[in-house]
């Protein structure tokens, strides 16, 4: 942990979508702040809810009498914590990463406060902060895992386009106007696809077997973060043309049976968890910008006793990415 006091000094790694609303959750939550650093490639200044913040170029000197660094991390790239947070540690600060680069190392906790806060404790001046579907997947399972354990899980993301930083959002509404329009479709640069009244199955480069990084994250990261290697998971992860939220459909296998109001009482009784019964269903235009993961449609597989399905939806750059760094530094503190 870091030494008790009553104001820190926070530095910001990264102005892009995460990292002002990294900026945007310290604020909200009233985060004990003495002295605030923004850093990124270049000089420049940010405005965020009215707020104008001045933007450094991040260097190994800026990180002198910081106390916490919170990286925004770029999935699918080296973020800057791979340059950086070595020398960040070395001068005393203690960083939570938002990139993929250290999620698997065994010497750094992998956490999401509210399923594996004791994890922070190991940390040896680094945290990971999980991949974001990984983190509302997980938020909602592990109070099932804890109390029935769970044997399988079969996923599948659909994800908006500013999981994949605020390009994609871009060329989703400059795709979108130019379909409106009856122009001629601009080329998909941001996404390896036209987003706009489309899906894809295609989300981090392919790997082993023929799954995506993404859908490897899934995999990996959920055992980390439960602490069970035993746990089977399959994911299949699509783009999906929404702004903001991600969704997930949740097929889950119990070892202990449970009957679904069993299940949906743990998640009446689950911290960040926000459950929607029928006739109503959470739905991203609801989830967006809001701190909850909403769960709903949850119904037993009438084929296999302890089973069910769910649908999960949470706001990818707050409880997927910002929100989830923010609560990681509130436990160090």
């Amino acid at each position: 942990m870091i030494q008790k006091r009553s104001r820190y000094n926070v530095c910001v790694v990264g102005a892009g979508a995460v990292g002002i609303e990294i900026l945007r959750v310290l604020k909200q939550r009233r985060f004990p702040i003495d002295k605030l650093t923004v850093l990124a490639r270049s000089a420049r200044t940010v405005e965020v809810d009215g707020e104008t913040y001045q933007v450094r170029p991040v260097s190994p000197e800026a990180f002198k009498d910081q106390h916490i660094v919170l990286f925004a991390g770029t999935e699918g790239e080296k973020g800057a914590a791979v340059i950086y947070a070595k020398e960040a540690i070395r001068q005393g600060a203690v960083c939570i990463d938002n990139g993929a680069d250290f999620r698997m190392d065994p010497g750094v906790p992998l956490v999401v406060p509210e399923v594996n806060p004791e994890d922070v404790k190991r940390h040896q001046g680094l945290i990971a902060n999980p991949n974001c579907s990984t983190i509302q997947m997980v938020a909602a399972l592990a109070p099932v895992h804890k109390k029935y354990g769970i044997r399988r899980i079969i996923v599948s993301t659909y994800q908006a386009a500013s999981g994949a930083g605020s390009k994609a959002v871009s060329a989703l509404a400059a795709e979108i106007s130019a379909a409106v329009r009856k122009e001629k479709m601009p080329p998909p640069e941001a996404l390896p696809q036209q987003i706009a009244f489309n899906v894809f199955p295609h989300i981090g480069p392919f790997q082993e077997m023929g799954y995506t990084s993404e859908e490897w994250k899934m995999v990996k990261e959920t055992r980390k973060i439960l602490h069970d290697e035993n746990i089977q998971v399959t994911a299949t992860a699509v783009r999906v043309p929404v702004s903001d939220a991600h969704s997930e459909s949740v097929y889950v296998e119990t070892k202990q049976p449970a009957s679904i109001e069993e299940i949906k009482q743990l998640w009446k009784n689950s911290p960040g968890i926000l459950l929607i019964e029928e006739p109503d269903y959470p739905m991203p235009i609801r989830a967006a910008h809001r701190d909850e993961v909403f769960v709903g449609r949850v119904r037993p597989d009438p084929s296999v006793k302890g089973a069910f399905c769910c649908w999960i939806v949470s706001d990818n750059l707050r409880k997927g990415a910002a929100l989830n760094a923010v609560q990681i530094a509130e436990l160090l503190i």
